[in-house]
């Protein structure tokens, strides 16, 4: 069973609602994914530039990550029902496979084809040098319905996120091929602590301490299941 980050819920005024992703909702949360990520830039760089195929490995990839590493406590936002938003969110010492994980996760990437398998795997392998040594929490996956994007339900999840790990005192970690990302992400306490070439694209690695407060949002509120 996929684990819950907590069994509270938060809902704003709009009734978006930010919680744990029930285990039933994995393959949609995946198929959104797979929508919402297709054209990041590494994404473009790993698995080429058809848009259909770009979505359909990073599928088969969400998939087999999220069926490897049974740590993951994703968050989702809801809006009537509706799947929205997904972020991938690994606790302390469960965001790099390990052992059996990576055997697990390996034929989610083969499908892609030599050529992106070793991108991928040269992608991966940079950011796990940079992983960050101290205990951490690592957002990501995160993504938005693409028809939404801009509308703030990136934003709901991560003050959500960013509330949990000032209430339990943890250290948040990312990466991001964005540059417009970098700007959403120090707005929410993350500062940029690295960057490097990855399969040629700019990637920035950020890093949040939980004294750096979440700003706060008009109307949010917390509650309990």
């Amino acid at each position: 069973m996929l684990a819950l980050t907590s069994p509270g819920v938060s809902v704003d005024e709009q009734g978006l609602v930010i919680r744990g992703l029930p285990e039933a909702r994995l393959p949609e949360a995946v198929a959104l994914l797979g929508r919402g990520m297709r054209d990041n830039p590494n994404n473009v760089a790993a698995f080429g530039a058809d848009p259909d195929r770009r979505e359909r490995c990073l599928r088969r990839l969400f998939a087999g990550l999220f069926a490897a590493m049974r740590k993951q406590q994703p968050l989702c936002a809801v809006n009537d029902g509706r799947l929205v938003g997904v972020g991938g969110v690994a606790p302390p010492g469960s965001c790099q496979p390990k052992g059996r994980e990576r055997l697990r996760i390996a034929p989610s990437i083969l499908p892609a084809g030599p050529r992106s398998a070793l991108r991928v795997l040269r992608w991966t392998g940079a950011w796990a040098e940079r992983d960050p040594r101290e205990p951490h929490v690592h957002l990501g996956p995160l993504a938005v319905e693409p028809r939404l994007q801009g509308m703030g339900i990136g934003s709901r999840i991560l003050a959500e996120h960013c509330g949990r790990l000032d209430e339990l005192g943890q250290v948040g970690y990312l990466e991001t091929d964005k540059p417009e990302n970098v700007v959403l992400y120090e707005r929410f306490g993350y500062e940029v602590i690295g960057e490097a070439e990855v399969i040629g694209v700019r990637n920035w690695f950020m890093l949040r301490r939980s004294e750096q407060r979440s700003p706060s949002l008009v109307g949010a509120s917390r509650a309990t299941a």
